[in-house]
């Protein structure tokens, strides 16, 4: 079964979104999100692709559309937004880790969504850090788990982060330019290890990129957003020159030498 036939797990219909300074980010679009799915969100900055990503979690509130998950309905109250935040997961590019705790600590406050406002000052029960635990040795940070995230580098606090997001147990992963920040080695190592661990847990991903060569090389399926509106939508073997023209429209910059020999590895 290949991902665009699998169960859907997220529908965005007719969506729109406007800031309070008039500015028009996405202009009525549709997206499925099926389970198991790699897909890439790709497009050059300021296209709209990071709003797109946070209305699926309703970081950014939708000025016009809806929100749904085929199983459970409309996603429209704040009782219906915290149960699908508790299942999906969000990696950001500037980390958003608190530098003065652990790894470990850090990676509990991903379980903060299933508990009360008091969990936040009373110790996290057993399980909770056993799924921490196991979240760390999944991204290959468990030996560091009692170090202080600022002692970190900058891709082993990207992947603290990553931690975080899997400890929620997510069905759908969302990561907003998660290696725009990083080194193109560190990029591909930090990466690839979002996408293997999501297909080896089932888990749905969606990825917000720049680099046309990253969304061919790991997406199941890209979608190409220009000007707030969505240009391309399809495999990445279809990302050709002309999808890539409609994408970024001025042209779109080579990956460097160290990105396309890690690549070709």
């Amino acid at each position: 079964m290949t991902p665009s036939q699998a169960e859907a797990l997220l529908e965005l219909h007719r969506a729109e979104v406007t800031y309070p300074n008039g500015t028009v980010a996405l202009r009525r679009t549709g997206l499925t999100v099926h389970a198991g799915e790699f897909l890439v969100l790709l497009g050059p900055s300021g296209a709209g692709k990071s709003t797109l990503l946070r209305t699926l979690n309703g970081l950014v509130p939708l000025t016009a559309g809806t929100l749904a998950s085929p199983a459970a309905g409309p996603i429209a109250d704040a009782r219906t937004l915290r149960r699908h935040r508790q299942r999906t997961g969000m990696v950001f590019q500037q980390h958003q880790l608190i530098g003065r705790l652990t790894a470990l600590d850090n990676v509990l406050t991903g379980r903060l969504g299933y508990h009360g406002f008091l969990r936040a000052v009373l110790p996290f029960p057993r399980h909770d850090r056993l799924l921490a635990l196991q979240a760390l040795d999944k991204v290959g940070l468990l030996d560091r788990a009692l170090a202080r995230v600022d002692q970190l580098s900058g891709g082993q606090q990207q992947r603290v982060g990553i931690a975080r997001a899997l400890a929620q147990q997510p069905r759908i992963l969302l990561a907003d330019e998660p290696v725009a920040s990083l080194d193109p080695a560190t990029a591909m190592h930090v990466l690839g290890l979002i996408h293997d661990v999501c297909k080896a847990d089932g888990i749905a991903a969606v990825v917000s990129l720049h680099q046309v060569e990253l969304a061919r090389h790991y997406a199941d399926r890209v979608v190409g957003i220009h000007d707030g509106s969505v240009v391309f939508d399809g495999a990445p073997h279809a990302l050709d020159a002309a999808a890539v023209q409609r994408i970024y429209r001025r042209g779109v910059s080579v990956p460097c030498a160290e990105a396309r020999t890690v690549l070709a590895a």
